[in-house]
């Protein structure tokens, strides 16, 4: 079940990393708020189709449910996409892969308030571990770099974005048992009808970029694999392993962005790169370590999705 959770975890924090990349290519060929609603509009065109039955089935758990269900959405998706594609019109990558790198520890001291959940010293090591390797990549492998970072309001936008996703992670505890095709489709759904009022802010303020051909392919990207796939998957991984543990793979991302942009965007693969990936991998198997210690043989599940 760890081994399935780990699969799922790192295929998600794959996509999300080509996210970043996406979400910067996406600057001056489509407006935040509008690859927002459009990669929500796509997803759900591609979900309906196979979702009809089961959310016909499901639509007694959905009802009673359904105020849970959109506010996940509307946190998880909509505010968290919309701030994370704003900040990158006002920050460089650089600040935002540091930041993202927030997420595991806000979700640590989110289910310490709220829930009472204490994190083992072997996982705040991991965790810092794990930092260490994304301000290695992020400051280019040198360290000294990074007091040299402006921070503006971007950054501000990333770290409201980074909450947002805390609040979303912890609160998947509640969520219902369902079949995961009527999960995710209601959630994307709630994303779209969220999305909407911002649109129409962006539209007012004149500040809406309709897609290009680029934006259209950043858009179709975004729509299956960051909204469609990597959701299913980490809500999948977070209900088998727990919300602190999965958290922590999120600082895979910066990584994976790295990578992909060494691969997509002609950028250079140095040594340092290698250093922060080992760095980044040891900090959350010392964390997995620490964390499968205090869950014992049992895995974290509150709500299974359904096959």
């Amino acid at each position: 079940m760890n081994n399935k959770a780990y699969l799922l975890l790192l295929m998600t924090t794959l996509f999300w990393g080509g996210n970043a990349v996406a979400g910067k290519l996406a600057v001056g060929h489509v407006s935040p708020f509008m690859l927002t609603t459009t990669r929500w509009t796509l997803a759900l065109v591609i979900l309906v189709p196979f979702a009809w039955r089961h959310l016909r089935r499901d639509w007694s758990i959905i009802k009673a449910n359904l105020p849970l269900l959109m506010a996940l959405g509307c946190v998880g998706f909509t505010l968290f996409n919309a701030t994370f594609y704003s900040a990158l019109q006002y920050t460089a990558a650089v600040n935002v892969s540091i930041e993202q790198a927030a997420i595991p520890m806000v979700i640590i001291v989110l289910n310490f308030l709220l829930f009472g959940m204490r994190a083992k010293w072997l996982q705040l090591a991991g965790f810092g571990l794990s930092l260490v390797g994304i301000a290695l990549t992020a400051s280019h492998g040198d360290l000294s770099r990074l007091a040299e970072l402006d921070i503006n309001f971007g950054d501000l936008l990333m770290l409201l974005a980074v909450l947002f996703y805390g609040i979303y992670t912890v609160f998947l505890r509640f969520k219902p048992a369902m079949h995961w095709l009527s999960m995710i489709t209601v959630l994307a759904s709630a994303a779209f009808l969220a999305t909407l009022p911002f649109l129409a802010w962006e539209y007012t303020k004149g500040n809406l970029v309709p897609p290009d051909g680029r934006g259209w392919a950043i858009a179709a990207y975004t729509a299956l694999f960051p909204s469609i796939l990597a959701q299913v998957f980490y809500i999948r991984g977070n209900e088998l392993i727990g919300g602190n543990r999965a958290g922590l793979f999120v600082n895979l991302v910066p990584i994976f962005g790295t990578l992909l942009s060494v691969l997509l965007l002609g950028e250079d693969f140095r040594l340092y790169h290698a250093t922060a990936i080992a760095l980044v991998f040891c900090g959350i198997a010392l964390a997995e370590h620490g964390g499968r210690k205090a869950a014992g043989a049992k895995p974290s599940v509150r709500a299974p999705i359904r096959d």
